[in-house]
């Protein structure tokens, strides 16, 4: 997947054939932002504008705009995964937050 980041937020980039321009989906937010542009450059300008008039028009509306990501995550598993990820981190000498921390880091790096 090709990506772009701008103050924060990330857009998934893809080629469309079709109509011979590439597009752009801003992720991580409920809005749906997309862009598009014919080259590489004006696809960046678009995503940049697209993601100041997000911001403007949140604004605008006393709406605070979303985050792509908080920090805060909870996840909902089974309990025999959850105890084998505790026996997993205490193991490695680490709080339970601090080790799903890295594993997804590394889970969500390109080609992880």
């Amino acid at each position: 997947m090709n990506t772009m980041t701008y103050k924060g937020y990330t857009a998934r980039v893809e080629y469309d054939g079709r109509d011979n321009i590439f597009v752009g989906r801003i992720l991580g937010i409920r809005n749906i932002i997309s862009f598009h542009g014919e080259t590489v450059a004006k696809l960046r300008a678009e995503f940049e504008l697209a993601v100041k008039d997000y911001l403007a028009d949140c604004k605008q509306h006393g709406i605070n705009p979303e985050k792509p990501a908080s920090g805060k995550l909870l996840l909902r598993v089974p309990p025999e995964v959850h105890g084998r990820a505790l026996v997993a981190a205490q193991s490695a000498g680490k709080s339970l937050n601090q080790w799903a921390t890295e594993v997804l880091q590394h889970a969500a790096q390109p080609g992880g």
